[in-house]
C-alpha cells in the first residue's frame, strides 16, 4: 500500500469539508465520553461494532441530526480509530508491546484534522476531480494515480488548507537484480549522515535557523486577547512559520534521498530508538527529524528499484574497529576519535561506524557479489 497526496484548490465549497472535519471531531469526543461513562459504570470497554451501531442510531435523533452531514463511512472510520487507540493502550498496559501508548483523550474540534472514506461516498471524475457526496472538488494533480484506490482521506493543515490522500494498493518487492554499489550511513547529532565512502552530510537544522522568528511570533501571540480576531491572525502567522520550516525540511530530505539513490543501489542504515534519543537530546533530534528522512528515503528508493536495508539496533557499529573488528566496550559518547589497542590505529567514530554498518548490511543481505563503495581507511 502507498499513499498519494494532492492539494485541493481553494473554493467556496471547501467550507463543507471544514464542517465535516469539525463534525468528525465532535463524533470523536462523543465516543470518548461514551467509552469513559460505560467503563465507569460497567468496568468494560465498548467494542467497535457496538459503537458503530450506536452512532448509526444516534445520527437519526433530532438532537444529533448534524452528525448525518458526515458520511456513514467516515463515522465508522472514527469509531475504528478510537478502537485502534484503545487496543494499543490495552496492549501496552498488558506489557505486550514496549512502545508507550496513552488512553485516547478528547480533542479540540478545530484541531481535529481529517476524515476517511472507504468503499462509498466518493468518486474520481476525470483526471483531477473528486466527487464527495453531491459536490465536486478539484485538486492539483502532480502525478498519476496508479492502482486501485482503497481509501480517500480529506485532511486540513493548521493554516486551513485542504489535501486529499489516496491510499492505493501496491506490491512491495525487493528488486530481483541489484546494482553493484552499497553504502553504509551512520546517523549522528554532530553530522546528519556519515557515509562509508568518507562523505559527511550536515543537516541545515531549519528549526534552529528560524528560532528567533518563532520566538517573535510566539511573543506576538501571547500578547493578544484570547478569542480576538488579532489572536487568530497571530496564531495563523505562527502556524505559517512552522509549516514553512516543515516544507523546507521535507524538500531537503527529498533532494538528499534522490541524490543517494542515484549514486547507490543499496543503502544500509541502523535501526534507531528515536523516542529515547528525544528524551536525551530533545529539540535537536526533532529538528533533524531522522524518522521522516528514513520514510522518505524508503519511498524514493522503492520507486527506483533500490533497496534501503536496516541492521539490528544493538550491533556495536561505533565500538567495533573497522580494521581489526576489536570491540572497545568502554567507548563513551564524548569519544569522537579513539585508539584501537589491538591494531594500534586511530579510529574516527562516525566514519568507522559507517564502514561497519555497510559491512554488516552486506553480510546480512548475503550480497557477496556487491562491490563495496569504499575501503577501510586506518590512520
Amino acid at each position: 500500500m502507498k499513499t498519494l497526496k494532492f492539494k485541493l484548490y481553494r473554493n467556496e465549497k471547501n467550507k463543507h469539508l471544514h464542517q465535516q472535519i469539525d463534525i468528525a471531531g465532535l463524533i470523536w469526543n462523543h465516543c470518548i465520553a461514551l467509552q469513559r461513562r460505560y467503563f465507569k459504570v460497567t468496568g468494560k470497554y465498548i467494542n467497535v461494532y457496538a459503537m458503530q451501531k450506536h452512532m448509526a442510531k444516534l445520527a437519526k435523533r433530532p438532537r444529533f441530526t448534524h452528525f448525518a452531514l458526515l458520511d456513514s463511512q467516515a463515522i465508522q472510520d472514527v469509531c475504528q480509530r478510537i478502537d485502534r487507540s484503545y487496543q494499543l493502550f490495552f496492549q501496552y498496559k498488558a506489557g505486550k508491546i514496549k512502545q508507550r501508548f496513552g488512553r485516547p483523550s478528547f480533542q479540540k474540534v478545530k484541531k481535529y484534522s481529517s476524515f476517511t472514506l472507504k468503499q462509498a461516498g466518493w468518486k474520481l471524475i476525470g483526471s483531477n476531480k473528486l466527487r464527495l457526496g453531491k459536490l465536486i472538488y478539484k485538486f492539483s494533480k502532480s502525478r498519476e494515480v496508479l492502482g486501485t484506490i482503497k481509501t480517500v482521506t480529506i485532511k486540513r493543515t493548521p493554516l486551513g488548507e485542504l489535501f486529499v490522500y489516496f491510499c492505493v494498493d501496491s506490491v512491495e518487492t525487493i528488486p530481483d537484480r541489484l546494482g553493484n554499489t552499497i553504502v553504509g550511513a551512520d546517523f549522528g547529532l554532530k553530522t546528519f549522515l556519515t557515509l562509508s565512502n568518507g562523505e559527511a552530510i550536515q543537516s541545515p537544522e531549519f528549526f534552529k535557523s528560524a528560532l528567533n522568528e518563532i520566538r517573535r511570533a510566539n511573543r506576538k501571540l501571547s500578547s493578544k486577547v484570547k478569542g480576538s480576531h488579532n489572536r487568530r491572525k497571530a496564531n495563523l502567522n505562527l502556524n505559517r512559520v512552522h509549516e514553512r520550516i516543515a516544507n523546507q525540511r521535507r524538500n531537503w530530505f527529498y533532494e538528499l534521498a534522490h541524490d543517494l539513490t542515484n549514486r547507490f543501489d543499496v543503502i544500509v542504515l541502523e535501526t534507531l530508538n528515536i523516542k529515547a534519543m528525544k528524551r536525551l537530546w530533545g529539540r535537536k533530534v526533532s529538528d533533524i527529524a531522522f524518522s521522516e528522512f528514513r520514510d522518505i528515503l524508503q519511498w524514493v528508493a522503492k520507486g527506483k528499484d533500490k533497496l534501503v536495508h536496516f541492521i539490528d539496533r544493538w550491533y556495536p557499529s561505533s565500538k567495533t574497529c573497522s580494521c581489526c573488528s576489536y570491540i572497545k566496550h568502554d567507548l563513551t559518547l564524548t569519544d569522537r576519535r579513539w585508539h584501537c589497542s589491538n591494531c594500534n590505529t586511530v579510529v574516527d567514530r562516525d566514519a568507522n561506524a559507517a564502514l561497519n554498518i555497510e559491512r554488516e548490511g552486506a553480510s546480512s543481505l548475503k550480497l557477496a557479489d556487491l562491490r563495496l563503495a569504499s575501503q577501510a581507511v586506518c590512520v
